[in-house]
């Protein structure tokens, strides 16, 4: 198996993937549009494509299924079922996961490491966006370590703001954080 990459190389790489990606689509539209207006997933591969170009990238899957997820980060793979219920979680895509990378055996032997929900136009804190912070928590819930091969969850978000817009960027962040954390 190969070393899994450290927290803070997944962190630069989305930062690096975001910047990227607002490159990529201003150029594309001669400066005429916002990130915010890119198809949904225009944000998700770019961060995707930063993290594959980690020394020790992680198998990287772009809207995995909530249950097969589960199904590869749980102890027992027949548990997911059980969990969704018992967590209230019902079936869903998350936007990207990273997985350990090895050669596999079978297409039921992954190891989920990472679950990421990564959005572009957010503005304000809305109930979808609070809704994938629940998620995550709730995938990432446990009593002890051993629990899920899980470790941590990303919600990231990309902010469009003009330098005529009335509230700036910092006072809206911090709008934003308020409001997903109340």
């Amino acid at each position: 198996m190969n070393r899994f990459p450290p927290q803070n190389e997944i962190i630069d790489s989305i930062l690096k993937g975001m910047i990227t990606a607002k490159t990529n689509y201003t150029f594309w539209t001669a400066d005429e549009l916002y990130l915010s207006y890119a198809p949904p997933k225009f944000l998700t591969i770019h961060v995707s494509q930063e993290i594959a170009k980690l020394e020790n990238s992680p198998e990287i899957f772009i809207d995995a299924t909530i249950a097969d997820i589960l199904r590869c980060s749980l102890p027992k793979r027949d548990s997911f079922r059980w969990f969704m219920s018992e967590n209230n979680i019902t079936q869903d895509v998350i936007c990207l996961t990273l997985d350990e990378r090895f050669e596999h055996k079978s297409d039921n032997d992954s190891i989920s490491k990472v679950i990421m929900s990564i959005r572009n136009g957010v503005r304000n804190a809305q109930d979808e966006y609070k809704h994938d912070i629940d998620l995550i928590c709730k995938m990432l819930s446990r009593d002890k370590k051993e629990e899920s091969t899980l470790d941590y969850g990303v919600f990231a978000f990309y902010l469009d703001i003009s330098n005529t817009a009335r509230k700036k960027s910092t006072r809206r962040i911090e709008e934003i954080v308020e409001s997903l954390t109340k």
